[in-house]
């Protein structure tokens, strides 16, 4: 039989053994601290509340917290039979409230206890006969109970760029992000550069000389070389840093709409149904490769994270995965109904590939790369443009074009 100040003990420990470990999980974390004048002399009993009071906000504001307030709800569960189904941090705040309040008091004071004489704290008749889990059934629905809330993404954009003479074209890829926060934009016959820092743009090359127009833009890994695919074939490499044309590629017989980087390697795809990859360092006019597999226009291509594969996408409604080691696709997928041009590689899964077909399909298919299986179709009930996955988690976008 447990009395009122054993249960409050019991509760002070855990609490306190928590919050020195949610301390110690948040080193990194930035926080400001109190200190103390060295002439004020400071008793242990502040020292001991001034460290109460920043674990109790380390636990309050940190996934950590949440995770202790769940702990300490099912060892109440499963020690003190509390019959909680769901934690809130407000529980949790009130508990802590209350046992310091009990600071200073004689633990040793025993009360009497008020037990029902047909329920005592070991009653285990909550439990299902033919459970296989040690826990109780409260302790189980209180594990099966959300913790997240369901996040709020504003629907108003935090900024709205005029891109005039923007071709408005689904086979085209003329918008890139740059991993040092720069946006590339194709317009018309011109190439402009949008700092998101600074919010300052600048005109990078005009084509208008050659009565030619962009089709196309991709940054490198590094953020210092753009390539510019054109309406005539040819794809141009810009530095971005001396505002200089340091190579331009032949080979192609049409325009070239998709563009996708490895390293110094640049991959080229073109309405003329082929797949150019070069290397920038070098001014060769001959490709070092050319993959000959996709029937139309190629609309889409995308490296792998670690830079062995190759996926592309056609307007034959094909998407191909190729190698460094073969000219022949080592993958092929005909499930899609229309052009593939969205195509996204997970970079939490090895091997798990995203794609979006276009009107006639309006479905986003994911594959296992390395068994060829298919693993997932979602209907989105529109042409899939693009696709992107979070860095972080294991998340999808995908924008969407409605006809109205």
């Amino acid at each position: 039989m447990f009395n009122l100040e054993y249960q409050k003990r019991l509760l002070r420990q855990q609490n306190i053994s928590s919050g020195s470990s949610y301390q110690d999980e948040n080193l990194s974390s930035p926080r400001r601290e109190a200190f103390a004048s060295p002439t004020t002399p400071q008793s242990p009993t502040s020292e001991h509340n001034r460290s109460g009071q920043s674990a109790k906000k380390v636990r309050e504001n940190g996934d950590a917290g949440r995770d202790g307030v769940a702990y300490g709800c099912l060892l109440r569960n499963e020690v003190l039979a509390a019959n909680i189904e769901d934690c809130k941090d407000k529980i949790y705040c009130q508990e802590r409230r209350l046992l310091l309040s009990y600071e200073g008091k004689n633990l040793f004071k025993f009360t009497p206890q008020h037990i029902s004489e047909n329920k005592s704290v070991d009653d285990t008749s909550s439990i299902p006969t033919y459970s296989l889990s040690p826990l109780s059934a409260k302790s189980q629905k209180l594990l099966r109970s959300p913790r997240k809330a369901t996040r709020k993404i504003s629907r108003i954009p935090f900024k709205v760029l005029d891109a005039p003479e923007l071709q408005d074209d689904f086979y085209l890829n003329l918008v890139d992000w740059s991993s040092q926060n720069v946006l590339s934009v194709g317009l018309g016959s011109c190439v402009y550069l949008w700092s998101a820092c600074t919010s300052q743009v600048t005109r990078l090359c005009d084509l208008s000389g050659d009565a030619n127009s962009v089709t196309s833009v991709a940054w490198n890994e590094r953020g210092n070389l753009v390539a510019v695919g054109t309406h005539h074939g040819y794809v141009q490499v810009w530095d971005v840093s001396m505002n200089k044309q340091v190579n331009k590629m032949m080979g192609h017989s049409a325009r070239v709409g998709a563009l996708a980087w490895n390293s110094d390697i640049l991959s080229s795809g073109s309405r003329d149904r082929l797949i150019l990859q070069r290397d920038v360092r070098t001014p060769s006019i001959v490709p070092e490769r050319k993959l000959v597999g996709h029937r139309q226009e190629v609309c889409g291509l995308k490296w792998s994270p670690d830079n062995t594969c190759l996926a592309s996408g056609g307007n034959d409604n094909r998407l191909y995965v190729w190698n460094m080691h073969s000219l022949s696709p080592i993958q092929t997928y005909t499930e899609h109904l229309a052009a593939v041009k969205a195509i996204a590689w997970s970079p939490h899964q090895h091997g798990l590939l995203a794609s979006g077909g276009g009107t006639a399909d309006r479905c986003i298919r994911f594959w296992n790369t390395l068994t060829g299986q298919a693993m997932q179709c979602v209907d989105t009930g529109s042409q899939v443009c693009n696709l992107a996955w979070s860095k972080h988690s294991s998340e999808l976008v995908s924008s969407v074009c409605w006809k109205l």
